[in-house]
């Protein structure tokens, strides 16, 4: 068990508002994203957050792959969004497509500021003989 588990918080996101208030329209772009990168969906699940008293409700979009996930978390009134893509590597090396899900996502939210991070997760071990 291994693989490429890369995250991203986008700041000052000058997006439409829709793409952080829309669980459809952001499941849509999510599945798009994961499927034009190459990856297989298996299950999703999008969730709209009510309206507070510091504005609309986010969102949470989450697309199972199988290969791993795909999350978006989204902050409304703070012009904020989190994502999280992770993808197992066994039997072939789906990093690139990670790396693809990851840049359609974060040119849809077009970020002011983002801080990335990128995780190698688990080790290749040898078959036992």
């Amino acid at each position: 068990m291994h693989g490429l588990h890369l995250t991203a918080d986008l700041h000052d996101c000058r997006c439409g508002m829709s793409w952080l208030v829309d669980p459809q329209a952001l499941g849509a772009a999510c599945v798009n994203a994961a499927e034009a990168a190459g990856l297989q969906v298996v299950g999703t699940l999008f969730h709209a957050f009510a309206p507070t008293a510091q504005g609309p409700g986010g969102v949470t979009a989450t697309v199972l792959l199988a290969e791993s996930h795909l999350c978006v978390h989204t902050w409304p009134e703070r012009r904020g969004v989190t994502l999280d893509v992770y993808v197992c590597n066994f039997g072939a090396d789906h990093s690139g497509k990670a790396r693809a899900v990851m840049a359609a996502l974060e040119s849809l939210f077009q970020a002011g500021s983002t801080e990335r991070h990128a995780l190698q997760r688990g080790t290749i071990r040898a078959e036992a003989a």
